[in-house]
């Protein structure tokens, strides 16, 4: 199950990367630049693109790490340009796919703390399902809504990336 679960969150971060190609696209289009994408929200108190790309990333490195039984990598938080960005997808992207099958086995045992809940734990079953899944694709969504808010052409089949048909 965590194999599975952290496999389809990276293929939905890997969304992300053509969500960019669309903004730096738009920016030359529209003869802007692309940096302005960069620092774009939704509301004045929510954060910027930059971090929720950020975060998206974190979480699923995070996950992964937790779920197998890993030290977490750690990045920076110093990007600036989409091409930093895409760099922070592929790094993440690395690590969580040189992650077996196998090497998640006995994740149901562990248990993990988070920063927000000091002296508790919560149990791997229900870290996978309710902090990794929905934090992820919380993020990736957030750096979808704020590219199309400010009129990039991403749509429903960007955020879903393509999806694995067979033959009837």
């Amino acid at each position: 199950m965590y194999f599975e679960i952290i496999s389809q969150c990276a293929r939905n971060l890997k969304n992300i990367e053509g969500f960019l190609l669309k903004a730096q696209e738009y920016a030359i289009e529209k003869n802007f630049d692309v940096g302005v994408l960069m620092n774009a929200r939704l509301a004045p108190d929510m954060k910027p693109l930059i971090y929720q790309v950020q975060s998206a990333c974190d979480y699923l490195k995070g996950g992964a790490a937790w779920l197998s039984g890993q030290e977490i990598p750690r990045h920076a938080d110093t990007e600036q340009t989409i091409d930093e960005l895409r760099a922070r997808i592929v790094k993440t992207l690395v690590f969580v796919e040189s992650i077996g099958k196998e090497q998640y086995s006995g994740a149901d045992q562990r248990t993990m703390t988070l920063s927000w809940e000091p002296g508790k734990v919560i149990a791997a079953p229900d870290y996978a399902l309710q902090v990794v899944i929905p934090n992820v694709n919380f993020h990736i969504a957030m750096a979808y809504a704020i590219l199309r808010n400010n009129g990039v052409d991403v749509g429903k089949m960007d955020f879903l990336g393509k999806l694995n048909m067979i033959d009837a």
